[in-house]
């Protein structure tokens, strides 16, 4: 967020969350155990560490780029998604459903609860006007459902009826909504365990959604807990991956229905695939040859 001084945390009740564990809640770190969370007295420190490492190395995803078995460029996904849509008449709401249950799961699996403390399952979900916010909205809902403490950043509302019935389901399940982010960068690491950006979506710029949003991507590159992007990380161009060294730089993506082209760019510690209802005629025109999916779950680790 810039560095204007926004209005006073402690004046808002649904902003004093963020001073009532100041100084308490260690930051979540992610172990080099696959998946599990543990508090570390240096957590903020080794993460960050860690990120400039796994960032200097080529990730396997890129290694493999130009084969095209994996990445779609923007127009493929976009085409794949209207086939969906028109031929095989799925509903936009049911594919927001399915996406957002998924990225949920993924939540889960990077970060199982059985690993965290109470104080660490908070998770401040941050969405945008756009598609990838209707998305991070049933995120939000189903973390709630699987007994995490979601809470909501929903700058610049979409007056789009799928967007208000979806926040309206959220305010019905009691999920907070906050009204800003606070200008203090460790107001936030304190009083959550992880962030999911569900701010843009492939061929969405920053420009395009407002100052509230830009100003919350400023806030997100300087967090030093955990953070989970949705489909792309916000800011990214979804074919060459630009900005991916000064933008943001998840822990965990989360693809929706399969890895755009940036992905080749991601070099976190997770990457998920949420694409299990993509039916296997779709994926054998568009040439996806992703891995399976265990069991009944909706998504699969890359």
């Amino acid at each position: 967020m810039s560095s204007a001084a926004g209005p006073d945390p402690s004046e808002a009740p649904e902003e004093r969350r963020f001073l009532r564990s100041a100084g308490e809640r260690p930051p979540l770190s992610i172990s080099p155990d696959m998946g599990r969370a543990e508090l570390s007295s240096n957590a903020t420190t080794s993460l960050v560490q860690r990120r400039k490492q796994a960032w200097g190395r080529q990730s396997w995803l890129e290694q493999i780029w130009n084969t095209g078995a994996v990445c779609q460029s923007t127009a493929e996904a976009a085409a794949l998604e209207r086939e969906l849509l028109e031929d095989y008449r799925f509903g936009r709401q049911q594919l927001v459903e399915l996406c957002g249950h998924a990225s949920a799961v993924a939540v889960t699996k990077a970060f199982p609860l059985p690993a965290l403390s109470r104080k660490q399952r908070t998770v401040l979900v941050v969405c945008g006007p756009e598609q990838n916010g209707a998305v991070g909205l049933v995120c939000a809902r189903h973390l709630r459902v699987f007994e995490y403490e979601p809470t909501i950043f929903y700058p610049t509302r979409s007056l789009d009826l799928l967007h208000r019935d979806l926040t309206t389901q959220c305010e019905k399940m009691d999920i907070p909504f906050l009204s800003y982010l606070p200008a203090e960068v460790q107001l936030i690491n304190e009083a959550y365990g992880l962030v999911v950006d569900a701010v843009l979506g492939p061929g969405v710029e920053p420009g395009e959604v407002g100052g509230p949003c830009t100003r919350a991507l400023a806030t997100l590159k300087l967090l030093s807990i955990p953070l989970v992007s949705l489909d792309i990380p916000s800011g990214w161009d979804a074919e060459t991956g630009s900005d991916s060294e000064d933008g943001l730089r998840p822990d965990v993506l989360v693809s929706l229905a399969a890895p755009k082209r940036c992905a080749g760019r991601f070099s976190g510690r997770h990457h998920f695939v949420a694409g299990r209802f993509v039916p296997d005629d779709v994926r054998r025109k568009f040439a996806l040859r992703l891995p399976g999916y265990t069991g009944t779950d909706c998504v699969a680790a890359l």
